[in-house]
């Protein structure tokens, strides 16, 4: 049996130990709550997927975000902007001839003595059966979609196939909104049924009307042949010179006459007349309307 001052010795040491325990573990808890995260703590929260994030996600560049019951649209792509908000640049089409010609006779340029019928119907299929004043027409509506749906402002002649309107009076609505380029859809024809392809028409540079324009009518009509060409896969003709055309002479803007194909060319003519190939002819030409104004 150990003495009682043994004892005593041995619960002091015991009640020592003990406080020391538990001290220690005291003194761990407020280390452990008053500690700083790492600088990267924060970022791994926001940033991955697997952490509750601690900051509110920001909003798309491209999409709508609704933030306080409020929606806020971020700005669109550079580039969409650019296609859809159209340009300064007016163009005005003409779907050449119409559905009853007028043979009365006006002066072929301002000033001129020389006359010539004010407007025919134009020429027709020999397979399709289609005339020329309809195929126009079915062209130029294509035209006017894909030139607005480009951003252009279109001012069209006519819109149907019963009106009177002479290729001076034409020329004089392209003149009257000043238009950037005015594009005259026709078809032709041939007493040689093999003739086929397409051609572009325009002034001479000794034009005595609008000599000043050749440059420019030159340019867009040689740009649009080459892109109609290349979008249709047909064969190129050339860019026809002449003073001959009143619809040309009257006018004080750019212009050209575009000749799609030979409707007396009766493999050429079906094509013509199908939707698929229009639009071809249409997506040329405009594409070539897009080279001259840049």
């Amino acid at each position: 049996m150990k003495p009682k001052k043994d004892i005593d010795n041995m619960k002091h040491f015991f009640r020592i130990l003990l406080v020391a325990s538990l001290l220690s573990l005291v003194g761990c808890a407020p280390h452990a709550s008053t500690d700083t995260a790492p600088a990267s703590s924060t970022s791994i929260a926001t940033e991955s997927s697997e952490y509750v994030q601690i900051e509110p996600t920001p909003p798309t560049t491209t999409e709508s975000s609704s933030v306080n019951n409020s929606t806020v649209v971020d700005e669109p792509q550079t580039d969409t902007v650019a296609e859809k908000s159209g340009n300064d640049y007016t163009i005005v089409i003409d779907a050449g001839h119409q559905e009853k010609g007028n043979h009365e006779k006006e002066p072929i340029g301002p000033g001129a003595s020389e006359m010539k019928a004010k407007v025919s119907s134009g020429t027709s299929g020999t397979a399709s059966g289609l005339d020329e004043y309809e195929l126009n027409l079915q062209v130029a509506l294509k035209l006017q979609r894909e030139l607005e749906n480009r951003g252009y402002r279109v001012v069209m002649v006519r819109t149907s196939n019963d009106v009177n309107i002479s290729n001076a009076e034409r020329a004089a609505i392209a003149n009257d909104e000043n238009a950037n380029a005015f594009i005259r859809i026709h078809a032709n024809g041939s007493e040689n049924p093999a003739a086929k392809g397409a051609m572009t028409i325009c002034q001479t540079s000794d034009n005595p009307y609008n000599g000043y324009l050749y440059q420019e009518s030159k340019q867009l009509s040689t740009l649009v042949l080459d892109h109609l060409v290349a979008a249709t896969g047909c064969e190129k003709e050339y860019v026809w010179e002449t003073d001959t055309m009143s619809g040309i002479n009257w006018c004080n803007v750019p212009t050209t006459i575009v000749e799609m194909g030979y409707m007396s060319n009766a493999e050429e003519d079906l094509l013509m007349a199908t939707d698929a190939y229009q639009e071809k002819i249409v997506t040329g030409i405009a594409n070539g309307i897009d080279e001259f104004l840049t």
